[in-house]
């Protein structure tokens, strides 16, 4: 397995950490137990609870050098957050489908579910949303494309901040519009928001993505006047493709 760990605690943040190959059998390594996700088994596919004491291996296990660990996670965690946001905009649509069917083949008060309360306007919102995330995931791809994983950071973190939370919404409606059925085994729905809730923690939470789009906002008018129209800057413009 792939460990990662720090190694250079006094060196730049960028640099103390890195990654070693660990196999599983190394005296020292104990897989204690698999955690849960939101009270429920997650394994095999989720993550173990891993005691190291005392492991060794050689230092020929290092990858690629003494403190690049960060480095390394760079290269996927780009590509990485554009894959979790394609992933949840195919989750919604799934969760606005299953939205679609039960309210137009269930029935309460004399009307079919899609048409009591403000539920139209739910499902209007919802495929809205849908395509304004699916846009912003194809810029953000695009920007990758072209100007490369460090130049797009700003428009994976801004997609990395909006698709989870906004699917996380659309399916939460979804749950609501089947009622107890939406949280039961009889539909995926309690397990899609399960996920989706996940990864706003996943690579980054919400918060850190926020705060890379606004600090490189609040770059641009870094050197201008405050309290005043500005008609120019000379900061950073938050641009794409």
């Amino acid at each position: 397995m792939i460990t990662m760990v720090q190694t250079s605690p006094d060196g730049p943040p960028h640099r103390r950490q890195s990654q070693i190959l660990v196999p599983i059998d190394t005296p020292g390594v104990t897989i204690d137990h698999p955690m849960q996700v939101f009270g429920d088994d997650d394994a095999p596919h989720g993550h173990m609870h891993i005691t190291f004491k005392d492991a060794r291996v050689p230092a020929a296990n290092l990858l690629l050098g003494e403190g690049r660990g960060f480095e390394i996670s760079q290269l996927r965690l780009g590509p990485g957050r554009i894959h979790h946001c394609m992933r949840s905009i195919g989750a919604a649509e799934r969760a606005i489908e299953l939205m679609c069917r039960r309210g137009l083949h269930r029935e309460a008060f004399g009307k079919t579910i899609s048409h009591l309360g403000k539920n139209m306007e739910v499902i209007a919102r919802a495929r809205i949303e849908i395509e304004a995330m699916r846009l912003m995931v194809l810029r953000a791809a695009k920007a990758m494309d072209t100007m490369g994983n460090a130049e797009a950071r700003v428009w994976i973190s801004a997609v990395k901040a909006m698709v989870p939370e906004k699917v996380c919404q659309i399916i939460d409606a979804a749950i609501q519009i089947h009622g107890a059925t939406g949280v039961s085994q009889w539909t995926p729905l309690a397990a899609m928001y399960t996920q989706q809730r996940t990864l706003r923690l996943a690579d980054g939470p919400d918060e850190v993505h926020h705060f890379v789009v606004a600090r490189f906002e609040l770059n641009r008018y870094q050197d201008g006047p405050g309290d005043i129209p500005m008609t120019s800057h000379t900061g950073p413009v938050f641009a794409g493709p």
